[in-house]
């Protein structure tokens, strides 16, 4: 029986469905080798161990900002917890600010992709290195003693700061010390960086947006020890959680958004501003102002008479930053449906449920910023609450601020500062209104990766940029319909068939297009494996798992990729290893598509059609001419002979009898031999993997009858063989076409071998006329003969009274 099921699979010509033997299957293969070992602190689920374990420290810090001369001036006293099983005899700290300083790496090393190109040198690439010149940014330490006040040795490393303990300190133990500075702050309009102040010339006032602004941790980690990487611009930063008590001061007329919760209201806010932020606690639907634009107007033409000195206290945050001015207006309002967690001593009661205190959204922002950041900042803060918490966890912080200054996007724990700005009529274009919408997603959102999915960020750009932006997609999804991204499935389309690209799995300081490689690739890689391989519910499932584990904690690339296996079912290594370990991309060739019908075997059926099928052909132009000419058989009829006359529908009695022996051996076989019958059409899709990458298969199927569907192939389909693929097509109706990737989804970077028949691809070009080149002579007397002209038309003006008389 199985023989006779060989020689019947093999009457429909399908054999070359197959795969070839010997072809690579390394695509497939486990990441297993690739990934740091599972430990007992990082385990094979993707989850923290048992053992798992992470440093602190906490800051208390006093902070002076100088409006007159933009120098900020402060002293801490920090302690660091050791709950490492290691004995640590020396504390790595990071000076980032000294990235600004005459002596910095950034200003050898050029941070574009080729260099330095003096053919396109522009006017704010001059000005920055004249502003270089004249500004040294680095952080002067004037103190750094232990809690007696005793000097402890140290040493700076460029952006990194040493300091030598007096002994060791053993696991478990806790390390306190004094550290004071000071530096002048940037002007972000000549020296553009993640903080600096912004002058208006209009009214003589300034915009503070102050980050990177204190000696912070670095991080100690099971995984890599001290991350003391130099800060060169790129790679961002790698910190420790801790509680902070920070108490600036700024003059007394300006408004202060920082890390926190404000504890001294009494004492810098009047009692209409304390009102009306009580007021806001109650509004969901529309912001309430707090500092209305019509006062802080007014306050832009006052002179402070003080100082105020504003009290900020945060718990398990990573970092720390603050905004000042006098300029900005305040507004406010609660996130519906998102309350601050119930404090320690409250936890459980119900009292706690009675009065817990909503999540804050809340931005400030100077009249230069309205009509667009009054009617936009506020709402976008609790939308990106709203969804962020849906695919993650709740926001566990009381407020989130934006603030609109210099910096054009940057995100710290509960506060980010935003750039877009309308014109100064008060227009704005549709682009710059959606890029403070999505800018304000985007760095509200960098609150949950990676201000409290705390991944490295120095090492791996991708694991806070590439999360964050791609729950940023699913939040301006939700914002409103056909929302333009500028990174999605097709504006990634260049970047992925470019040849300079690099993995994903890179250091952040190697990668030249940080942008598509750090933020666009992971996104669309996700949204992929979202729709298309694992689906919407196993993969929210799976990121929820990812997110609500590794809280308040420091995971790993394996982390996530083992998170998002585990507790989806489904093996991913493939995926990973394409879209995060390779440049290859997707590029999937439609090569052919076969039409095969089922040879029934009987004569009596099948001589006929092969007669009608050989009539069918079309005749060659020979063949057409050579008819008319006179044909010797015909004058010569003894010529002809039986198979002049012979039907080749004809059944030949031992065809007949060979079809008669197969139907017996059918039935015998117990085999239906109506199976023979069957009118089914047999088409094989034939497809070429082209770029190389992995990737599921979506085809259009349309037929002629006026009829379509969708096929949705693994990327299993590839497994046997990685560069050829075939697709068994079983159907009653004709197929017309074959369409691969008919919604243009998979990043497929040549559309034009997606179509079985080839159709040809619209595309725009534009003409252009040739410069003429520049006629020296044409130039130089035009203007003689043009003052000749002038002359004589006056001349002739002057005779015409004379003519009249």
């Amino acid at each position: 029986m199985k023989h006779l099921l060989l020689v019947f699979a093999n009457t429909l010509s399908l054999s070359t469905l197959a795969a070839e033997p010997g072809l690579p299957v390394g695509k497939f293969q486990q990441l297993d080798q690739m990934l740091p070992s599972p430990s007992p602190q990082r385990i094979a689920s993707g989850a923290p161990g048992a053992a798992y374990w992470q440093n602190r420290a906490d800051y208390d810090i006093d902070v002076e900002l100088d409006d007159q001369k933009q120098t900020l001036s402060a002293a801490a006293t920090v302690t660091y917890h050791n709950a490492s099983p290691d004995t640590l005899d020396y504390l790595w700290v990071q000076l980032d600010q000294n990235y600004l300083s005459h002596n910095a790496d950034s200003r050898s090393v050029p941070n574009t992709k080729r260099g330095v190109d003096l053919t396109k040198f522009s006017y704010y690439a001059l000005d920055r290195l004249l502003a270089y010149e004249e500004y040294d940014g680095e952080m002067k330490i004037s103190q750094l003693a232990d809690l007696e006040g005793k000097d402890l040795p140290h040493s700076i490393v460029k952006t990194m700061l040493r300091i030598d303990l007096p002994e060791p300190l053993p696991p478990g133990g806790k390390f306190g010390f004094k550290i004071a500075w000071s530096y002048p702050i940037n002007d972000c309009e000549r020296i553009n960086a993640r903080t600096g102040y912004e002058f208006f010339k209009e009214d003589g006032n300034y915009i503070y947006t102050i980050a990177q602004w204190f000696p912070r941790m670095a991080a100690y980690t099971d995984y890599g020890g001290w991350l003391n990487k130099q800060f060169l611009g790129t790679g961002e930063f790698t910190l420790e959680f801790g509680d902070y008590t920070v108490r600036l001061t700024v003059p007394d007329d300006h408004i202060v958004a920082a890390t926190g919760s404000l504890q001294n209201a009494d004492e810098v806010l009047t009692a209409t501003q304390r009102e009306r932020l009580q007021q806001a606690q109650g509004e969901t639907k529309k912001p309430v102002f707090i500092v209305t634009p019509e006062e802080a107007k007014a306050a832009e033409k006052g002179k402070p008479k003080g100082k105020k000195t504003w009290v900020f206290q945060a718990e398990n945050v990573r970092d720390f930053a603050f905004a000042s001015s006098r300029k900005f207006a305040w507004d406010a309002m609660a996130v519906e449906g998102a309350t601050h967690p119930p404090t320690p001593e409250r936890q459980g009661g119900i009292a706690d449920r009675m009065f817990r205190p909503p999540v804050m959204a809340m931005s400030l922002y100077p009249k230069e910023g309205m009509p667009l950041w009054d009617r936009y900042s506020t709402h976008a803060i609790a939308h990106t609450i709203q969804v962020y918490s849906k695919y993650s966890f709740a926001y566990p912080y009381p407020v989130a601020w934006s603030v609109h200054g210099p910096v054009g996007g940057m995100e710290y724990p509960m506060i980010c500062f935003n750039g877009p700005r309308p014109e100064k009529d008060g227009t704005y274009t549709e682009r710059t209104k959606y890029a403070l919408i999505g800018v304000v997603i985007h760095e509200v959102g960098h609150n949950y990766f990676p201000m409290i999915v705390n991944s490295d960020e120095r090492q791996w750009t991708w694991m806070d940029e590439g999360l964050n932006s791609f729950v940023e997609y699913l939040t301006e999804e939700e914002w409103e319909s056909d929302w333009n991204h500028r990174r999605n499935e097709r504006g990634m389309v260049d970047y992925m068939r470019s040849k300079e690209r690099v993995p994903i799995m890179t250091n952040s300081e190697s990668i030249a297009d940080l942008g598509p490689n750090a933020y666009g690739q992971p996104t669309v890689a996700l949204n992929i494996l979202r729709e298309h391989v694992l689906g919407r519910e196993a993969f929210d499932h799976a990121f929820k798992t990812y997110s609500k584990r590794w809280m308040f904690k420091r995971p790993a690339p394996a982390d996530f990729f083992r998170t998002m296996e585990d507790a989806s079912g489904v093996d991913l290594d493939w995926f990973w290893r394409g879209w995060f370990y390779s440049v290859d991309h997707v590029d999937v060739a439609i090569d052919e598509v076969r039409w095969l019908q089922l040879d029934s075997r009987d004569p009596a059926i099948e001589n006929p059609k092969k007669k009608k099928e050989k009539e069918e052909l079309p005749k060659t132009l020979t063949k057409e001419r050579n008819e008319a000419l006179p044909k010797r058989v015909d004058r010569f009829p003894e010529l002809k002979d039986f198979y002049d006359s012979f039907d080749e529908a004809t059944v030949l009695p031992s065809e007949k009898k060979k079809y008669e022996s197969l139907l017996k051996d059918l039935k015998e076989a117990e085999i239906d031999p109506a199976l023979l019958k069957t009118k089914h059409n047999f088409y094989v899709i034939e497809m070429s993997n082209v770029g190389g990458l992995l990737t599921p298969v979506i085809l259009k199927i349309e037929y002629t009858d006026g009829s379509s569907e969708i096929l949705n192939l693994p990327a299993e389909i590839w497994r046997f063989n990685t560069e050829k693929a075939n697709k068994l097509l079983f159907t009653k109706k004709e197929l017309k076409s074959v369409t691969f990737d008919p919604r243009q989804e998979l990043v497929d970077t040549d559309v034009e071998n997606n179509f079985w028949p080839r159709r040809p691809v619209k595309s725009r070009f534009q003409l252009f006329k040739d410069d003429k080149p520049t006629n020296p002579m044409r130039e130089m007397t035009k203007p003689k003969k043009d003052d000749e002209d002038k002359e004589a038309k006056e001349d002739t003006k002057k005779k015409e009274p004379q003519a009249k008389k």
